[in-house]
């Protein structure tokens, strides 16, 4: 295939490796990234793992001008993934603002020129966030979306709603919104990972980074969950079973196999698995030990969600195969690259 794919937030890290998946498909790539949370020599790591050095500008989304005049100047685009967002739970309960803005004006500019200049299909980066704290797990697509526990998980949900009502109202437009459950590991040749800029927000390059010394001490938010060991549970899966889910979606969409013009599809392992369980899974397979203290709760965090991924599993063919310790083995190795360790 030969159809040029438009990828917002393409260096970051879902991005970053979708990209890599869509040009080992066949896709071309142009990127948008205003680079608040990433870094443009990313862009050097996708053509040493592709060959293909993907068209990428610089700025942001929610400059709607600046939006208008990139799709005044590129066309036959045919589809886009939206990744461009602010995504850190914690940072959003303490800069609401700056969430609803970044994300929700982003997503609307975008829609609003892919209108204008005819391009009829998205996939968009949702967020498991969006069902909250579920009373039933583990949760389907038809889980209710409850109350977000976060601004960010907020902004997902409000997207999502964004999306299809927009859908409804312009025949021909098309979206895919894939909730994700928790994204980690890197790609396996240790050239594009997780790379946060200051403190991580996430926890697999926290834990990383303890392992590598640069953090003195990793905290584990809370240990008296209503879970076997206490602390929460996640649903965990590799960044490159993620990636290789936007591909299939994008084909779909071009293909004319969705079902309906808005649908929606969890991409997860189907397994839950505990901080602890992975601090332990992680020390198993480095055989580096951690330095870890039990903390409170913070602020935003659920107890436990995992994904029911039957749909997305007939639906797209799709499924996540690469294991928890080959996972976690490919973050410490991204790690240990970008640090110089051997």
């Amino acid at each position: 295939m030969t159809e040029k794919i438009l990828v917002t937030g393409g260096t970051g890290y879902i991005g970053s490796h979708t990209v890599v998946e869509l040009q080992q498909a066949g896709f071309r790539v142009v990127i948008i990234d205003d680079l608040s949370n990433s870094e443009i020599s990313v862009v050097d790591s996708i053509e040493k793992i592709t060959g293909i050095r993907p068209e990428t500008e610089v700025f942001d989304l929610t400059d709607a001008a600046k939006t208008d005049d990139f799709f005044n100047r590129h066309h036959n685009i045919k589809a886009s993934i939206h990744f461009a967002a602010s995504k850190a739970v914690g940072e959003s309960v303490e800069k609401p603002l700056q969430y609803y803005r970044n994300n929700l004006v982003s997503l609307m500019n975008l829609l609003e020129c892919q209108i204008k200049y005819d391009i009829r299909n998205i996939v968009f980066s949702s967020s498991c966030t969006v069902y909250g704290q579920p009373g039933k797990l583990p949760v389907t697509e038809n889980t209710p979306r409850l109350e977000a526990e976060s601004p960010y998980g907020n902004t997902k949900r409000i997207s999502e709603d964004i999306l299809r009502d927009t859908v409804k109202a312009n025949s021909g437009i098309q979206a895919i919104a894939l909730r994700y459950f928790n994204p980690v590991g890197a790609h396996p040749s240790a050239l594009i990972g997780e790379l946060p800029r200051g403190v991580p927000g996430n926890l697999v390059p926290f834990i990383t980074q303890t392992a590598a010394g640069i953090r003195e001490q990793l905290s584990v938010f809370g240990n008296d969950y209503d879970t076997p060991d206490g602390s929460a549970i996640r649903d965990f899966i590799n960044v490159v079973d993620l990636a290789k889910a936007h591909v299939v979606a994008i084909e779909r969409l071009l293909t004319g196999r969705n079902r309906t013009a808005f649908e929606i599809f969890n991409l997860g392992t189907g397994n839950g698995v505990s901080v602890l369980e992975l601090l332990n899974v992680f020390e198993k397979v480095t055989g580096v030990k951690l330095n870890y203290k039990i903390v409170g709760r913070r602020p935003g965090d659920i107890e436990k969600i995992w994904a029911d991924t039957s749909y997305a599993n007939l639906e797209l063919g799709w499924k996540a195969e690469k294991s928890l310790e080959e996972t976690l083995l490919s973050a410490w190795q991204w790690e240990k690259a970008i640090r110089g360790i051997q």
